[in-house]
């Protein structure tokens, strides 16, 4: 859960930050993460991004009000729904919550918390590190994620220049702001994962398929194979 309470300038100031390096990895090697800016295109599936882009064109809104992407920005961002997925179009900010690691932690992070909403199968903590996940915002009169089927382990996929990486919801945020993942969503994709200076700024596609889970919630190999299933669906659907 992260809150995004403060801003850039009162963050910077307050964080100690990590020189970025470069360590090779790939989208399927997740458990060795690499530092910000060093990640290739996310490459998962056979479902092209301009094929689910446009399979969600359009926007049915399911949300009574828009999201802002962060503090101050307008509430522009509405919830959208289409043939059985849900689906917005935001910014990225990076989550870094969860278990503590070597990118994660109160020293990279000012706003690091400990705690995901939701647990791996084991009980610990999921890692923003090595799990990409998304974060859906909480419960509210904008919004009730559960009741369009939205729970952790759902399945996601994330879109972003032409890149397609899958996902689970593994954390919740403010209940009036969208647009969030995790360390390893972001640099699977070729974004800058670094949690105060990272990020992207918009054109960011998420698009969540209700009642497509990933078993256990930590197997992004489960969350391939189940996202790869739902796209094509909604591909059919479209």
């Amino acid at each position: 859960m992260h809150p995004r309470f403060l801003t850039l300038a009162a963050v910077c100031g307050a964080a100690a930050l990590l020189a970025p390096a470069t360590l090779p990895a790939t989208a399927a090697r997740l458990a060795a993460p690499a530092d910000p800016g060093s990640a290739p295109a996310a490459r998962e599936g056979g479902v092209r991004a301009a094929d689910l882009l446009a399979a969600v064109r359009g926007c049915r809104q399911i949300s009574h009000g828009r999201y802002r992407s962060d503090d101050g920005a307008r509430a522009n961002i509405p919830v959208c729904g289409k043939h059985g997925a849900v689906h917005w179009k935001a910014d990225l900010d990076v989550d870094c919550d969860g278990r503590a690691g070597r990118h994660c932690n109160r020293r990279t992070d000012p706003l690091f918390y400990n705690k995901t909403a939701y647990q791996q199968s084991d009980g610990r903590q999921l890692s923003a590190e090595r799990l990409p996940y998304v974060v859906v915002p909480g419960a509210s009169r904008i919004w009730k994620p559960a009741r369009s089927g939205i729970r952790g382990g759902t399945v996601a996929a994330i879109v972003h220049r032409g890149k397609v990486l899958y996902a689970v919801v593994g954390d919740t945020g403010p209940s009036d702001l969208i647009g969030e993942a995790s360390y390893a969503a972001a640099r699977a994709l070729g974004i800058n994962p670094h949690p105060v200076r990272g990020g992207a700024a918009g054109e960011v596609t998420y698009i969540l398929f209700p009642g497509t889970t990933a078993r256990p919630i930590e197997s992004h190999r489960s969350a391939v194979a189940a996202g790869e299933a739902a796209a094509r669906k909604l591909l059919r659907a479209h």
